[in-house]
């Protein structure tokens, strides 16, 4: 394949959606979804043909990368077997404070594109936000239409409680989302953030 057909190729370039800030990250939109009674499976637990009662959950991506590097790389492949299920968090490609920072924005650059091509697809998307140490700020949470629902996993985060409630009082004073979804119940120093 030549070098000109590839860039034609909207998987290679992907370049198919709005962006938004100096990094040009992919824009997942603002989307409606009832927050009350929430309940979410891991995107390792689903199946493909799932029973009609799982149509009620959504998915989460706070598992190893290894677990979903599909949605980004082969896109079509896992769409079918997300699609039976009620809505999706962006998948949470890893942050880690030891990445280099090209790494780290690669990394929400990939999670923001997979989000707006399941929104192409039809699929109710909840942008997840993910950051690593204060560095990140200058791109973790772009690519997500304001005052939306978003996401936040708290798993790495026990050993470093007070940061987390900085760094989520932080998000949410920047990014005004109209709710947050945690995987896990918030430290009480977190309240009221």
């Amino acid at each position: 394949m030549t070098s000109k057909k590839m860039r034609d190729n909207p998987l290679f370039v992907r370049n198919n959606f709005p962006t938004v800030g100096k990094w040009d990250i992919p824009l997942v939109r603002k989307q409606v979804l009832p927050t009350d009674n929430v309940r979410l499976i891991a995107c390792s637990d689903t199946r493909a043909n799932d029973r009609a009662e799982s149509k009620r959950n959504g998915v989460h991506f706070f598992v190893d990368d290894y677990r979903f590097e599909n949605t980004y790389y082969k896109p079509n492949q896992p769409l079918a077997r997300y699609s039976q299920y009620a809505f999706l968090l962006t998948p949470d490609f890893s942050l880690y404070g030891e990445f280099p920072l090209w790494r780290q924005l690669e990394n929400v650059g990939k999670s923001r594109w997979v989000g707006a091509y399941w929104q192409e697809h039809g699929l109710i998307v909840i942008p997840t936000i993910s950051w690593s140490t204060p560095r990140s700020y200058d791109f973790c949470f772009d690519g997500v239409e304001q005052n939306a629902i978003i996401a936040v996993g708290m798993i790495g985060c026990k050993s470093n409680k007070m940061n987390f409630c900085e760094d989520i009082a932080k998000c949410l004073k920047g990014y005004s989302p109209r709710k947050s979804l945690c995987l896990a119940n918030l430290f009480p120093k977190c309240k009221g953030t």
